[in-house]
């Protein structure tokens, strides 16, 4: 949720941020008058409150006489009390349900929709000319399937379509990858943590996906709990109702799951492989920090990813996100995407996101005396395996292995069909 003293304060900053996102500026005001609402509603049951206790105490000294008359007026005022309470609680409950839709103040990203994006710079090897060397570059599922490493037929009967098993080396690979983006942010001294991959209603609208996205996540109604599409949600409501303490800095974890997406909607060239699939493994790294620290630390998350772009060789891009194109809880969000030769574009492996105090006020996460920032960002996920595999094969069907992940690998240089 908004900071509502800085909406009210400040509305046209919100009223921009909607415009830049492609919303309705108009719900700021809507939220500023359900907010005025609020307070008033507020404000006439705690004085009624306060006027009830004052003639309670007068009771005790009334004489006989003027007490009939004091009780019939106590009466009326516990009604009016009573009715205020309920119209306090139900302004109160409107407003929640209205400020609740409206997505994270930007903070520098572009305006525009999912093409405005910024391209800061471009990173790490030249894309191969694979015509030059003699030989016409495979897709990823194709060289998968030559070392038996990706099996979709078998997922899609077990599970259906982007359903696929990872055999052989091709789930050494994918342990190898996260193994090596485990240790490299544990070095970076963040706490490891295996995280609940079900959560809790509250727990997953507190972290801002269950807006107008919310198709994408899979729902069991039977237990009321959600499957996440990220360990974000459960390390953004792991200290939810808490106070933190930053004195020391901030409060980093590294997350180690299994993520679940619907991928509504999600069709053409990304619906072959293992692309855009519906179960996939993810290193995710999130931070607790203090608000004037935040942009800083979404510095230091884009470097951690970037150094593991490095260790592995690959071609990749960073790009600033336009502001239509962010999540509701992201502020402003930058994505690492890999060179993807058989398609020739750039296919995002990362992004990490500043969300300002946005979800740990939906979460009741805040220091003693000021509030919180949380951030988020990908060390290393399943869909790395695709940009290796094209990055990296030779004209024999093999696939070269870059020297930061060999030890992860049993010293194997190549993978060999």
């Amino acid at each position: 949720m908004i900071d509502l003293r800085m909406l009210r304060e400040n509305p046209e900053v919100a009223k921009a941020s909607q415009l830049a996102r492609g919303n309705d500026p108009d719900l700021v005001d809507q939220i500023i008058a359900a907010d005025e609402k609020r307070r008033r509603a507020l404000q006439t049951f705690e004085s009624l409150r306060a006027e009830q206790k004052q003639m309670s105490k007068s009771v005790g000294k009334a004489t006989a006489e003027e007490r009939p008359a004091i009780l019939a007026k106590a009466k009326e005022l516990a009604a009016q009390v009573k009715e205020a309470e309920a119209e306090s609680a139900a302004a109160a409950s409107d407003l929640e349900k209205i400020a609740m839709q409206l997505e994270n103040i930007v903070e520098g990203a572009p305006s525009g929709g999912e093409e405005d994006y910024v391209v800061l710079r471009y990173e790490g090897p030249k894309p191969r000319d694979f015509a030059a060397e003699g030989f016409s570059a495979k897709d990823h599922l194709e060289i998968a399937e030559g070392l038996r490493a990706i099996d979709m037929k078998r997922g899609a009967k077990v599970s259906g379509s982007r359903f696929y098993y990872l055999t052989g080396v091709g789930a050494r690979l994918e342990l190898a990858l996260l193994s090596m983006a485990l240790d490299q942010g544990t070095a970076a001294g963040f706490t490891m943590m295996t995280t609940p991959t079900l959560v809790k209603p509250e727990i997953m609208r507190g972290t801002g996906f269950l807006g107008e996205h919310s198709d994408e996540i899979y729902y069991l109604p039977a237990d009321d709990l959600y499957l996440v599409g990220t360990s974000e949600v459960a390390l953004a409501g792991y200290h939810a109702d808490e106070i933190l303490d930053l004195s020391e800095g901030p409060l980093r974890y590294l997350g180690w799951s299994t993520c679940y997406r619907r991928e509504a909607g999600a069709a053409g060239r990304d619906t072959r492989g293992i692309i855009r699939v519906h179960q996939f493994n993810k290193v995710e790294m999130f931070s607790y920090c203090p608000v004037e620290e935040a942009a800083e630390e979404h510095q230091r998350l884009l470097g951690w990813e970037e150094e593991m772009l490095g260790k592995l060789e690959l071609p990749y891009r960073v790009i600033d996100t336009a502001a239509g194109d962010l999540g509701s809880s992201a502020a402003r969000k930058f994505d690492c995407e890999a060179w993807l030769p058989t398609q020739e574009r750039w296919m995002e492996v990362t992004s990490t996101s500043n969300c300002t105090t946005f979800q740990a006020r939906r979460l009741g996460v805040r220091q003693k005396n000021a509030p919180v920032a949380t951030l988020n960002g990908t060390l290393a996920t399943t869909r790395w395996l695709v940009a290796l595999l094209e990055n990296h094969q030779q004209a024999d069907g093999s696939v070269y292995l870059p020297p930061a992940l060999r030890p992860y690998m049993g010293g194997l240089e190549a993978l060999v069909p």
